[in-house]
């Protein structure tokens, strides 16, 4: 994990992961950009905190954060897919 810290985690790596979340949804632009945001946040820091959803940069989106954006169960989906990449650096 502190190695996965400091160097971050690749792009592919990144989006690859979060590939399960968006597979067969049509997201909105904000949408979109929520995600993107959340690979740019993997692509340095190689994993993530739920809890950071609900700061900014992804408040500037939407103050609510995920929730503000998507349906509790797809909120529910990303989180599940954020703790899978954190769990993946801890292994």
């Amino acid at each position: 994990m502190f190695v996965r810290s400091l160097v971050g985690l690749d792009r592919e790596a990144a989006k690859q992961a979060l590939s399960g979340f968006t597979a067969g949804k049509t997201l909105t632009a904000n949408q979109i950009q929520f995600v993107n945001l959340i690979v740019d946040h993997l692509t340095e820091h190689g994993a993530m905190m739920p809890k950071l959803l609900y700061e900014s940069p992804f408040t500037d989106i939407t103050p609510q954060g995920p929730d503000g954006l998507f349906p509790p169960a797809q909120v529910d989906e990303l989180v599940a897919a954020l703790s899978q990449v954190r769990a993946r650096a801890v292994a």
